[in-house]
């Protein structure tokens, strides 16, 4: 039987969206794995390339901080250079950093090669969901996209950690580097191939506003990290510091006055987007200490391998996973996003401070109910902290929005990272070990003295998110109810929609 033309076009189509659909699911899971993979390799780089205990956070926060700095410039480059051209060219930057990052002889040269990661990341990312949005332009076809895609940026952190564990323990720690290079290039031959270019826009990059922002930020954690190891009143702690706060101070009034902002202040008028993007801030900062801290614990006091360290990790996957399902499909839809937010940030705080309850014979038993609950609680909080950042925004301020939740995920991470450093540094330098301890024993008493006294100040950022969420937040009408599709709230994945089409 022949086909008609049209029959044949639309399978055609429909081939090419699939192809589209792998693609940009694979540049973010590249981008979001990026983020945690390493952190199962920070014991073999540490050893590898002479990072100290606090500088080892940098490995960490190079990567998120430009990351999060860039990204919506990264989203501008998009609408005026095409996102075809600058996807590609993200994919590429990201891809010839990771390999130089692999083959680094020392730590301010692996440091470098993170930092490139981040400029890649925060030109492919946006680009990517926007050609995603372009390629899916029925509303059922593009919500299951969406679906995959928030799957796929939900579970990447949790699926990085296993994926670290077996390349450092079965090839090398360099290959959490390299494993980016064959797929990258895969990434950059098929989207020659199917992607399409979208049409430019006339505008002006806000490269002030991304500069100082991303300096500023860089500041202040230098400065935390740096008064870990030399003291709150080290003369280079203190300048970084100033230079910080005056840096966002000048980002700020750049934003007021740019023709236009990466960075619209009146999106934080509205007082419960505002605290919705305080809280997963600090949630993602408790977040960040406990993945850094755990898998050094987990190999350096309890001695398992990179393997066990990342296997460990699985039941949070799935647990992650599963509970921020049935957030999108069922709790939404039924409860306050208010009461929702609320029980899992609750869930994720006694996760928190369970773990600091662990000491150097703790068994793996003591480590699987903090993390299973501390992966219900994110998985239920995630959607209505992210419905909460977008409700009400005008559709011109979707793509800022949108692209402002990440920023805040990358920059709670490392300015979490940086503070639970701090913390982490002076206590373990406080520590008394026991009489007579080995120096191998000195050094787990003091490492499980600091990590315990992080995971306290990490469960103290999630426990004010909490306080923060039920006082600041104001009450909402009972939700709609559920979309014709079954699959996600109405208002979720309206919201979802618009926020991901903004710079389609």
């Amino acid at each position: 039987m022949i086909q008609s033309p049209s029959i044949l076009e639309e399978k055609t189509a429909a081939r090419r969206r699939l192809l589209v659909l792998g693609l940009v699911l694979t540049a973010q899971l590249m981008v979001v794995l990026d983020a945690t993979i390493v952190n199962i390799a920070l014991p073999d780089i540490s050893g590898a390339l002479n990072f100290s205990p606090t500088g080892l956070s940098w490995v960490i926060n190079a990567y998120t901080l430009v990351f999060g700095g860039l990204l919506l410039l990264g989203a501008r480059a998009g609408d005026i250079l095409g996102r075809r051209k600058v996807f590609l060219a993200g994919i590429a930057l990201f891809t010839v950093a990771s390999l130089l990052g692999g083959f680094a002889t020392s730590s301010g040269l692996l440091l470098a090669a993170r930092a490139v990661q981040g400029v890649g990341a925060a030109l492919a990312a946006p680009s990517a969901l926007a050609l995603l949005m372009t390629m899916f332009p029925d509303a059922r076809e593009r919500t299951k996209a969406i679906g995959y895609y928030t799957a796929v940026s939900i579970g990447g952190s949790a699926v990085g950690l296993i994926a670290g564990g077996m390349l450092t323990q079965w090839v090398s720690w360099r290959w959490v580097l390299f494993v980016n290079v064959p797929i990258g290039i895969a990434v950059i031959a098929i989207a020659l191939r199917v992607l399409p270019e979208t049409a430019r826009r006339s505008g002006h990059f806000d490269l002030a506003g991304a500069i100082t922002s991303t300096l500023g930020m860089t500041g202040l954690v230098y400065g935390f990290v740096r008064a870990a190891s030399s003291g709150w009143g080290d003369p280079v702690t203190l300048i970084a510091f100033a230079l910080g706060v005056v840096l966002l101070g000048t980002f700020v009034a750049v934003e007021v006055r740019a023709q236009s902002p990466i960075v619209p202040l009146r999106l934080f008028a509205d007082r419960d987007r505002a605290v919705s993007y305080v809280a997963r801030l600090l949630l993602v900062a408790g977040m960040m200490g406990m993945f850094f801290f755990l898998t050094q614990f987990l190999q350096d006091v309890l001695h398992y391998s990179a393997v066990v360290s990342g296997l460990a990790f699985l039941p949070l996957t799935i647990v992650l996973f599963t509970a921020s399902q049935v957030s999108a499909r069922v709790l939404t839809g039924r409860f306050p996003a208010k009461t929702v937010m609320a029980v899992g940030l609750t869930s994720s705080t006694l996760g928190l401070l369970w773990l600091t309850q662990l000491h150097a014979t703790s068994s793996y038993l003591d480590l699987l109910f903090p993390l299973v609950l501390f992966g219900l609680g994110n998985g239920l909080a995630f959607v209505p902290l992210t419905s909460t950042s977008l409700r009400g925004v005008e559709p011109a301020d979707a793509g800022a929005a949108s692209g402002l939740v990440n920023v805040m995920q990358q920059v709670g991470g490392a300015l979490g990272l940086a503070v639970l450093v701090t913390v982490f540094g002076s206590a373990s330098r406080a520590a008394v070990s026991p009489a007579g301890a080995s120096a191998v024993e000195k050094a787990q008493h003091a490492f499980v003295v600091g990590a315990d006294r992080g995971f306290f100040v990490a469960a103290c950022f999630l426990a004010a998110t909490v306080i923060l969420v039920l006082v600041a937040i104001r009450p909402q009408p009972k939700p709609a109810a559920v979309a014709q599709d079954g699959d996600l709230d109405s208002e979720a994945a309206e919201l979802s929609a618009s926020a991901a089409a903004a710079h389609a």
